[in-house]
């Protein structure tokens, strides 16, 4: 009997066995849970920190940036509103311009390469642009502005995104140098981080965002509001730039105020304020494109060598075209999200 008992247990564990190991076999062939896409991450906050007295409804409060600019944007002081960067003269995204006739065109460049944006007696801009290979069937490649320099009175200013794999809002990317000397802010924007220059008086730096933002501004000439943003992982999926772990493509969003320009003015952007300028675009095209880019290539970022390069020449009684109103430039969105964008 007790024998009897013995077989049976044994034919019951090696039941209970094979029960398990069978268990075992169908969860490990399972395929694993769908994941959810990723949460977005929070927008940023910006908050008035200064004119206390002429806005003390808004200072020091916090507002949330636009959903279709949620980590780019300032605070309107005046009307306590978060404003996209994008949404006033400059820079963004992949390169499209809105000229000074109001029409929209496309340009480019070359990944790796130089161009000059903007070329005037006293102030030249060039932009560096990167970028990656377009998808099939794509004659052009991805690009986006990482670094510009800025000629003025003998000066040398540099504003540039440092590359980086993971993106942390939090951390700073953006790297600024006057005559090759950085310029470091404080973080505490309570109380006005802002920098000013010994050497050159007019120029001030101040700091528009914890991390990633400031306002660069030389009294009489121009105000440059800049920010450094990536390539989301939705971005790359969406529009197919390949964007890879060790290389966010972090690169800068600009807003641009000139305060006079002469009517020789040349560049991408700058001949489109001439008295002169004819557009030659089809504005009826879906993308109407500015080739020539032999036009506009220096040699480096500081090269004023364009073949269309003013600065630095004297042209006699140029008229100066006062062009302070073009702060009703907006950057649209471009094939592949923002452009290059600078609208009269």
């Amino acid at each position: 009997m007790a024998r009897r008992l013995r077989v049976v247990l044994a034919l019951a564990a090696v039941i209970l066995l094979a029960a398990a190991g069978a268990t075992t076999a169908q969860s490990s062939a399972r395929p694993p849970k769908a994941q959810g896409p990723k949460p977005k991450p929070k927008p940023a906050t910006v908050k008035c920190t200064q004119n206390r007295k002429e806005n003390p409804y808004c200072f020091n409060r916090n507002m949330d940036c636009p959903a279709n600019c949620p980590q780019s944007c300032y605070p309107d002081c005046n009307t306590c509103k978060p404003v996209c960067v994008c949404n006033t003269p400059g820079a963004c995204g992949d390169p499209r311009f809105i000229g000074g006739d109001g029409n929209a065109f496309y340009f480019h460049g070359r990944r790796d390469a130089d161009f000059c944006v903007v070329s005037d007696r006293d102030l030249h801009i060039n932009a560096h642009f990167i970028g990656k290979s377009g998808h099939s069937g794509m004659s052009r490649d991805f690009t986006w502005i990482q670094a510009i320099a800025v000629l003025f009175d003998g000066h040398r200013l540099y504003l540039g995104a440092r590359k980086t794999g993971t993106w942390d809002d939090a951390v700073e990317h953006l790297d600024i140098t006057l005559d090759g000397e950085p310029i470091y802010l404080p973080a505490d924007l309570v109380d006005g981080a802002k920098w000013t220059s010994s050497r050159v008086p007019e120029l001030s730096v101040t700091r528009t965002k914890a991390a990633n933002g400031v306002l660069v501004a030389v009294d009489g000439k121009f105000s440059i509001r800049a920010n450094v943003v990536p390539i989301t992982e939705e971005e790359s999926r969406v529009h197919r730039y390949g964007v890879t772990d060790d290389d966010c493509l972090a690169h800068l969003e600009l807003a641009f105020k000139f305060d006079a320009l002469t009517d020789d003015v040349h560049g991408v952007v700058g001949q489109t304020y001439r008295s002169d300028y004819v557009n030659h675009f089809d504005v009826r095209a879906s993308m109407p494109t500015m080739g020539g880019d032999a036009t506009f290539t220096t040699s480096s970022l500081f090269a004023p060598d364009c073949s269309v390069a003013r600065y630095g020449v004297s042209r006699g009684n140029d008229d100066v075209a006062v062009l302070s109103e073009l702060a009703g430039v907006t950057c649209a969105s471009g094939m592949d999200g923002k452009g290059v964008v600078c609208k009269k």
